[in-house]
């Protein structure tokens, strides 16, 4: 965990402002790391430029470290377009935790958002974080990530098996009534700065699941922890399936390394993706072997049950069709990446 003062941890950093000058009493600081993906930076950045009410109430800091330097340009170029101020701090190679926690060093409002920089900000999305907090107090707050309507079939697909209760206990803050207890992730999570200090921010040995153990450390110290459902964002993840399957192979892992970190943090639901593809590969072998046939068939009624939920909520066949491939290929990678770590050799 960062124990250096707030200064020190911009030390060695470049800072450049572009667009409009910074907001000089911002409620809400809006952070992002980035590392190359110029495409979806701009689209962030015009995302936030429209956002409901003043520009005025809220600034936005990115905490770059593309190798060659590359990204400033362009983010500089989506800024000035946009009409909208964005801080940029850089330095080769920064770390994803590293860069959140300068980022909210630099931050000068009394809430700290942080975002990925694959996700798209509804116009209204402010205006429901300051709707939800005025009615339910949270010191910490998360809201859910979607697919809009313009999302490609395979976006609206991973989205459904990241997201539905079918395929993940609703545990990402996609159902009310999720299966275990909600911790907001770092795609969209909101947190006084005073909370994010107080814990120390963003542990630095964590490689990947930074942004829940964050939050499982501010719910342990007391802090008011919370979901707000109509903070949604529109989460543009992965491009391809491969691409998936090695960023949840890493979130396998990272499940491992929070149970070892914290204490009761390994519940069903986290090992159930897991346990799913051992029983599936023991009844497929049964099934081949003739030894026992029916076993497999519970599997085929499980993403039949996945065909009919995406089809219906998204009313397309064909977003249908490719959540059952999502969802097996979500299973499988994190499965590998949780059964890796068990055996002490983790993916980061």
């Amino acid at each position: 965990m960062p124990t250096a003062p707030r200064a020190e941890l911009l030390e060695g950093l470049e800072q450049s402002h572009y667009g409009p000058a910074r907001s000089a009493e911002p409620e809400f600081s809006l952070i992002s790391p980035t590392f190359k993906r110029p495409d979806e930076v701009r689209e962030f950045i015009a995302s936030a430029a429209q956002l409901a009410g003043p520009k005025s109430r809220f600034e936005v800091i990115l905490a770059d470290g593309t190798p060659d330097d590359s990204l400033r340009p362009e983010i500089q170029a989506a800024a000035e377009a946009a009409g909208l101020g964005v801080t940029v701090l850089y330095r080769a190679g920064l770390p994803v935790s590293d860069a959140r926690n300068a980022a909210a060093a630099a931050a000068r409002a009394p809430w700290l958002i942080f975002l990925d920089s694959d996700c798209l900000l509804p116009q209204g999305y402010l205006d429901a974080v300051v709707q939800g907090l005025a009615r339910d107090a949270w010191d910490a707050f998360g809201g859910p990530d979607a697919a809009p309507p313009d999302f490609s079939l395979l976006q609206k697909a991973i989205s459904f098996a990241m997201t539905s209760v079918l395929t993940t206990g609703g545990i990402r803050g996609g159902s009310s009534k999720p299966t275990a207890t909600y911790y907001p992730r770092g795609f969209n999570m909101g947190m006084r700065a005073e909370a994010f200090w107080a814990v120390g921010g963003y542990d630095t040995q964590f490689k990947c699941g930074e942004d829940v153990e964050l939050s499982i450390r501010v719910r342990a110290a007391g802090f008011r922890v919370g979901l707000i459902p109509e903070a949604i964002v529109w989460h543009k993840r992965r491009a391809t399936l491969g691409q998936f399957y090695r960023q949840v192979r890493r979130f396998g892992s990272a499940r491992i390394a929070l149970a070892q970190r914290h204490k009761g943090q390994m519940k069903l639901t986290h090992a159930f993706p897991f346990a799913f593809m051992l029983a599936w590969i023991v009844a497929l072998g049964l099934h081949l072997t003739g030894l026992w046939t029916w076993p497999v068939h519970l599997f085929h009624g499980y993403f039949i049950a996945v065909l009919v939920l995406s089809t219906i909520q998204n009313c397309s066949l064909g977003v249908g069709l490719r959540s059952v491939a999502a969802t097996a290929v979500m299973f499988a990678g994190y499965a590998v990446g949780f059964g890796s770590a068990l055996l002490g050799r983790p993916y980061r």
